[in-house]
C-alpha cells in the first residue's frame, strides 16, 4: 500500500502529462505551493474550488503530559493549518472506491 506521494512524483506526472521540462515543471510546483503557503500567512485561509480548504490556526499554549512517564510539561503556543476537503472532494472519493 502506497502511503507518500512525494514532490519528484509531482513534477514526473507534471512532464509527462503536460510535456513541460521537468525544470520547468518543477518551478511551476514550487511556484503553486508557495502562492499557497504565502495566502495561507496573509489571509489565514485558502480556498481551492473544487479541492478544499486550508485554514491557518492559532492554537493556545497548554499543559500535555507524556503518556509513558507521565511527566506534565507545557506545550507553547503555536499556529496549525487545517484542511477541510471540499464536498466535490468528499463525494469524489466516496463514489471511486
Amino acid at each position: 500500500m502506497r502511503i507518500n506521494l512525494t514532490k519528484k512524483e509531482i513534477i514526473n506526472s507534471i512532464y509527462m502529462q503536460i510535456g513541460f521540462s521537468k525544470k520547468i515543471s518543477e518551478n511551476l510546483l514550487e511556484d503553486f505551493l508557495s502562492i499557497i503557503l504565502e495566502e495561507i500567512i496573509i489571509n489565514k485561509k485558502v480556498k481551492i474550488p473544487k479541492f478544499g480548504t486550508f485554514i491557518l490556526k492559532k492554537k493556545n499554549s497548554r499543559i500535555g503530559r507524556n503518556p509513558k512517564t507521565l511527566e506534565k510539561k507545557i506545550i507553547n503556543e503555536r499556529n496549525v493549518i487545517l484542511f477541510k476537503a471540499s464536498k466535490y472532494l468528499k463525494n469524489y472519493i466516496n463514489n471511486n472506491e
